[in-house]
């Protein structure tokens, strides 16, 4: 299992470019989504006019299917306010957008559980679009039209500010790690995950200890259940 840090790497890119506040919640979903034992990685955040253009030329004057409706200004990537993301893979380097994919066993599909998390860091979901929804798709419009970002405008100081904090309010009882808090977690000699330390305590998901130890993980959402199965 990779580290928080090791997916963060993985996004970083991805998250040159954004707005400020679109970064601050990039990166807290990123964390939040650990913390659930779901890892996420970024795959588009700032996309240019030319970029887009070439993306709505799929499907019509180039090959390949449909992908979008929106022309070079028209999409909120344009503006640094999008992102996408991808469900991340155990082996580290795939990418999935399976939205049944349930690869932390709690009966519910790790998409679902993405979208529930960018929802409350105040991201507006495609999924949730009447045609030609996005599925992978999170944004920030801060009130904005598109005709307005186009003439030039910016998220108010308002805006930014309550966005902000939605944010902080959001990770302040989650598991955000940062680097004063932050513990390294070894199995065998083997890092297997970075741990939060909390007066005394190290938090780690119970997944990265209990696969190191080759057992398995299972989650009833019913009775709130964690039960690990030893291998042996």
């Amino acid at each position: 299992m990779l580290t928080l840090t090791q997916i963060k790497n993985k996004s970083a890119p991805r998250l040159t470019g954004l707005h400020p506040v679109v970064l601050a919640a990039a990166t807290a979903l990123i964390e939040c989504c650990y913390t659930c034992g779901v890892p996420v990685q970024i795959t588009q955040g700032l996309r240019t006019i030319a970029e887009q253009d070439a993306l709505y030329a799929q499907g019509r004057t180039k090959p390949g299917a449909v992908v979008t409706n929106a022309r070079g200004g028209q999409s909120y990537h344009n503006y640094g306010l999008a992102i996408d993301f991808a469900l991340l893979l155990p082996n580290g380097s795939s990418v999935s957008w399976d939205m049944a994919r349930d690869g932390d066993n709690d009966r519910t599909a790790d998409w679902l559980e993405v979208v529930q998390q960018a929802k409350r860091l105040g991201f507006e979901w495609g999924g949730d679009w009447t045609s030609l929804k996005d599925y992978p798709h999170f944004q920030m419009s801060f009130g904005l039209t598109l005709s307005k970002l186009r003439a030039g405008a910016q998220p108010s100081v308002q805006a930014v500010e309550a966005a902000y904090k939605l944010i902080n309010g959001r990770t302040k009882g989650e598991q955000n790690l940062n680097s004063d808090a932050v513990t390294i977690v070894k199995v065998n000699g083997a890092k297997i995950a970075d741990g939060r330390l909390e007066n005394g305590v190290t938090y780690v998901p119970v997944r990265a200890v209990a696969e190191a130890l080759g057992a398995s993980v299972g989650y009833d959402s019913v009775t709130r259940t964690v039960e690990i199965t030893s291998g042996r």
